[in-house]
């Protein structure tokens, strides 16, 4: 019978490896997160807008990436979209760190069109009064929305952000499939070199498991330290 070997995942190479992509995946995702909520909001905005043109650039975005699966994402990224770009450009890329650029900026574009759906929904549920009174005291429009309706709709969809945020954290693992070297790859490399199959993907579920839980309980932190309060 197999026993489980603790010592190979506290010390030694492999250890060294399944925390470097540990690292690899929480650098995904936390850059991931500073494309997508700020797109979110631009594209929340636009669906938003009095300008038919804005609107249907907005619906078309969400429609769009929301109906292509992350996968194909990435590989459209990692395959398709350097070969768009100049020579130059392609030239420098592939000198770079690509496999995690397009990881970062798939996972990025993609959670923005589910973010902006969930923001768009928070913005709609405060109470239209307060964007007149707001208006009544002499705000235009974008301070309106700036100093009055965004702080309360972003406080409102904190759950569902949250929820996308998980969401991206584990859609960090489809970038093994580019050969970017986060978690998932790693626990690979670390099964196919010492065939411990177990206590690499063991530490992987842990690792997703633990970064879920602190993510929720800063989101129940948050709900509690500064609650929702509408007119």
């Amino acid at each position: 019978m197999t026993t489980f070997d603790v010592q190979m995942l506290l010390s030694g190479q492999y250890h060294d490896m399944l925390v470097a992509g540990f690292k690899m995946s929480l650098q995904y995702l936390f850059f991931a997160f500073w494309i997508a909520l700020p797109l979110g909001l631009v594209i929340a905005l636009c669906r938003l807008s009095p300008f038919r043109f804005l609107r249907w650039l907005g619906a078309g975005y969400v429609e769009v990436v929301r109906s292509i699966p992350l996968l194909a994402q990435m590989l459209f990224w990692y395959f398709g979209v350097p070969e768009l770009l100049p020579e130059s450009w392609r030239q420098a890329l592939y000198e770079g760190p690509v496999e995690s650029i397009c990881a970062v900026l798939a996972l990025g574009v993609y959670t923005a069109a589910y973010m902006a759906e969930d923001i768009r929904s928070g913005i709609r549920a405060v109470p239209v009064v307060q964007m007149e009174a707001a208006r009544a005291l002499g705000l235009n429009y974008m301070r309106t929305m700036r100093l009055v309706i965004l702080p309360q709709a972003l406080r409102m969809t904190v759950p569902p952000l949250i929820s996308q945020t998980l969401n991206m954290w584990k859609g960090t693992s489809i970038a093994t499939v580019i050969g970017a070297a986060e978690m998932m790859y790693q626990a690979g490399q670390v099964e196919s070199a010492s065939f411990r199959s177990f206590e690499a993907f063991a530490f992987a579920s842990a690792a997703y498991l633990s970064v879920s839980l602190c993510i929720t309980a800063a989101a129940s932190w948050f709900q509690h330290r500064y609650p929702v309060r509408t007119m």
